[in-house]
């Protein structure tokens, strides 16, 4: 029997602030179980970012499904040693990266370097190669893109500095909402993100622009219902059942948005009261126009194995995608496996497809001809 191939599962774990010190979340007993109430604390201390804390579980369940499938696995936690990251390279060899690097550093770009490490090593991995992650992470840049290729965006303006920022350029219909450029998973949307006039505008790029240091994108608001398109696969790319995140549960002087607090801060307002439904109930032909502007930006953007399109649903059924996300979330409560489950996939099922890309690309790169019986 052949040996079975060896997969590396590699992840950055995230690091939070203690009297000792920065250590691995994980070990400071932060997870998706832990309080709200003290995960509430500790962000705005600044101490951690709740939208990485995922990978905790996620990677387990990620290597359970693997091994469930005859892979031989190891994992590795990235950290800001690189040299320690390419000694585990060398000394393990492994066939397949299951890539999960969503940053390095604390900086977001960094993903896409990475990524660019296994190109340079010629590692077959899962997922979108360096310039898909870069570009998607670029919300501006990527906007460009789609807007150039006919594919419906909400109208926008990029800041970079305070001092570039005038009424009379600021030609977008309100309500409008304002965020940061380069970050994902809902990092810098707050309530407030949403504002109606420009000294608002004003106040909200400035402490933007100083909270995260990149350029500020302002968008106008689309009123209306917000879509998940989850995509797997490359030449015969597949659109799974499209997810909604139903607002109905919010209070009435919440806006309808997906906030940082609605994906990861378990006993708030949004988070209670935004809640993923799948199917979304579609008439037939939206539901089509949908998928065929989702698969069209995926394309677009040059997503590999999966990735999700997200989608705001006008009054008038019309949809603009909001953004393309290479590499999504996939732990077992997530938006993409939620579509995946309604298709009939389980989640070893997903992750062995996923998988399985990157071990055709290792059958191409080595030439062989590999044995999984």
């Amino acid at each position: 029997m052949a040996k079975p191939l060896h997969i590396a599962i590699i992840y950055n774990e995230p690091t939070v602030e203690t009297s000792e010190g920065r250590i691995f979340a994980s070990k400071a007993g932060i997870s998706h179980e832990t309080s709200s109430e003290w995960t509430s604390q500790a962000r705005k201390e600044g101490k951690i970012d709740l939208s990485e804390v995922g990978v905790i579980e996620q990677k387990e369940d990620i290597q359970s499904a693997l091994q469930s499938l005859g892979y031989e696995t190891s994992m590795f936690n990235m950290s800001d040693d690189l040299d320690r990251f390419l000694a585990y390279l060398k000394a393990m060899q492994p066939d397949i990266i299951f890539n999960m690097v969503e940053s390095l550093g604390d900086e977001a770009i960094h993903e896409m370097h990475v990524a660019g490490i296994y190109e340079l090593l010629e590692f077959s991995y899962t997922g979108a190669g360096p310039l898909t992650l870069g570009t998607c992470l670029n919300k501006a840049r990527t906007k460009e893109i789609l807007s150039y290729n006919g594919i419906p965006t909400a109208r926008f303006l990029l800041v970079n500095d305070i001092a570039e920022l005038s009424a009379d350029d600021l030609k977008l219909h309100f309500p409008v909402i304002v965020k940061p450029s380069q970050e994902d998973a809902s990092v810098g949307i707050e309530n407030d993100s949403i504002v109606y006039n420009f000294t608002d505008v004003h106040e909200r790029v400035k402490f933007v622009l100083e909270q995260f240091q990149q350029p500020v994108l302002i968008e106008e608001y689309i009123d209306g219902r917000e879509l998940n398109v989850a995509i797997l696969g490359n030449e015969n790319a597949t659109v799974l059942p499209i997810s909604e995140i139903d607002f109905s549960g919010l209070p009435g002087d919440k806006p309808k948005i997906v906030t940082y607090d609605a994906k990861w801060m378990e006993g708030t307002d949004e988070y209670e009261g935004t809640k993923g439904i799948c199917p979304a109930k579609l008439p037939l032909e939206v539901e089509e126009q949908v998928k065929e502007i989702s698969l069209k930006a995926y394309r677009l953007m040059e997503c590999r194995d999966y990735a999700r399109v997200d989608l705001r649903l006008s009054k008038e059924n019309k949809p603009y995608v909001l953004e393309v996300n290479p590499n999504p979330d996939l732990s077992n409560d997530a938006g993409f496996f939620r579509s995946a489950k309604t298709s009939g996939l389980s989640y070893a099922e997903l992750i062995g497809v996923i998988v399985g890309f990157a071990v055709e690309r290792y059958k191409a790169m080595k030439g062989i001809v590999i044995d999984q019986s």
